[in-house]
Order: structure tokens, then C-alpha cells, then sequence
């Protein structure tokens, strides 16, 4: 029997939905709840029944669905903390550190502000899983909407530490775009252009990119590669701090 089943679904007009199973408890938990109609499919598609919600952060895109599938199967709401009152229907709010589970399934609870102020991230350790919202994208991350430059970079830090091998779960599906604008800051790096021919396949496809892995983006994500030399070379930021080429990065993307 697998450890977890995790199963994730289009919604909305860019954001995925993600479902985590526990087959041997039968639980089974959303992260996040974009629109209420399609987590309803995902689990009727898959048989499953809703225990809980784990939210990530307070836009509506991520949130919009929480009060009406609470209300239908009265699943428990779990939020970050430093959100509380910007995210209606929540039963607990967690910090840095705190737990949560998923029938016999573990998660740790990582703080990754800087899209957000309160911004959370879910890390399920045996599922080699992590939930990260609207933290890191493939090839990309998100907007510095709430935070500064500083506070995103120590939030990727974390989540940049996790093993290679964790499977990363997004918001959205943004990987062509970032893809296209990652070229134009390391042009030179092979696993980058072998990462872009293969987006290119799978969006032509309408099949979708995600999960992506922490090792692969650790190789491939112009943002999370603050250290590279050719990075830093092009940017004319070759003494920098790495929070300072990683906020290049983030202002050419905004102007893109």
C-alpha cells in the first residue's frame, strides 16, 4: 500500500488543485480550495471523501471554495496563523514548526512569506511532498506582493534545503512563461534548455508540468540560482549578496 496518494487537478484558469490521500486511514485532505466545483470532481474521480482543507495563503484563488466544501463535508480547516483574519471557515491556525496530519501522514508546517505576509508551505516528509502555493512556480516564483525581496529569498532558502528528491506542488501552471524568461538569464545552461523543450512539449500537449522536483528547479530556476557565476556575470552582479541577484531576477520578470 502507498505511503501517500496524491492527486492533482486543473482549476480555475491557470491554478492546479491538489488532493494528499492516506489509503490506510482513508483521509484525505485539499491544499488549498480554489473553486469548490472542481475539488468536489477530483473527489468523486478518485472515490475519496474530504477530511480536511490545508491552506496556504489568503487569495481568493486559493480560497474562494473553502466555505462551501466545509459546509458540505465538514472538513477542518487549517491556515496560517499570521493570516488568520484575512481567511474565513478556519478551525486552527499553525506557525513555523507546527505539525498537521493527514490520517497516519506527517506534514510540517514551513513559513515562506514574501507573496504573502503569512504564507505557509507544507512539507510531507514520508510522501518526499511538499505544498508550496504561491512560493516557488516551475522555472519561476511567485510576486513579491506583501514582503520584500529579503524576506522571499530566506523563504526559497528553506524550501531550497529540502532534499533533491521532494516532489513540488505549485499553484500554477505558469512553467512556459517562466520558461521563456529563464532563457534569457542563463541561456547557457543545458538542463534549463532541456527543461524548455520539454515544457514546450507537454503545454503543446495540454498535458501539465507540474510537479516539478526541488533538485530539478535547484538546477534549472534562475531564482533560486543566485550563486550561479553566469547568472551573476550577466547581471553585472558579480559581488553581490545572493538575495540581491535573486531580486534582479524577480524586477526583470516583473517588467517581462
Amino acid at each position: 500500500m502507498p505511503i501517500a496518494d496524491i492527486y492533482q487537478f486543473p482549476c480555475l484558469s491557470d491554478n492546479f488543485g491538489v488532493l494528499i490521500h492516506d489509503p490506510a486511514s482513508g483521509e484525505t485532505a485539499a491544499i488549498d480550495a480554489p473553486e469548490a466545483e472542481a475539488v468536489r470532481k477530483a473527489l468523486r474521480d478518485k472515490g475519496w471523501t474530504l477530511s480536511q482543507i490545508l491552506v496556504t495563503h489568503h487569495h481568493a484563488d486559493h480560497t474562494d471554495g473553502i466555505l462551501a466544501l466545509k459546509e458540505e463535508t465538514g472538513a477542518r480547516v487549517t491556515g496560517p496563523a499570521g493570516e488568520a483574519g484575512k481567511i474565513k471557515g478556519l478551525d486552527r491556525t499553525v506557525k513555523e514548526g507546527d505539525e498537521v496530519a493527514v490520517g497516519g501522514l506527517k506534514g510540517h508546517v514551513i513559513e515562506t512569506p514574501g507573496h504573502t505576509l503569512g504564507h505557509i508551505s507544507y512539507h510531507f516528509p514520508a510522501a518526499e511532498a511538499v505544498f508550496v502555493g504561491d512560493t516557488i512556480f516551475s522555472l519561476g516564483c511567485g510576486r513579491v506582493i506583501e514582503g520584500d525581496m529579503q524576506m522571499m529569498w530566506r523563504s526559497l532558502s528553506k524550501l531550497m534545503k529540502l532534499p533533491a528528491g521532494t516532489a513540488l506542488y505549485c499553484g500554477h501552471e505558469y512553467t512556459k512563461a517562466n520558461a521563456d524568461f529563464s532563457l534569457t538569464i542563463e541561456p547557457e545552461n543545458a538542463e534549463l534548455k532541456a527543461r524548455a523543450e520539454e515544457v514546450a512539449r507537454l503545454r503543446a500537449e495540454s498535458r501539465p508540468t507540474l510537479p516539478t522536483t526541488i533538485g530539478r528547479e535547484l538546477a534549472t530556476n534562475p531564482f533560486l540560482r543566485a550563486a550561479s557565476g553566469a547568472i551573476r556575470k550577466r547581471l553585472g552582479l558579480e559581488s553581490a549578496e545572493d538575495w540581491q541577484v535573486f531580486a534582479e531576477v524577480r524586477e526583470r520578470k516583473n517588467r517581462a
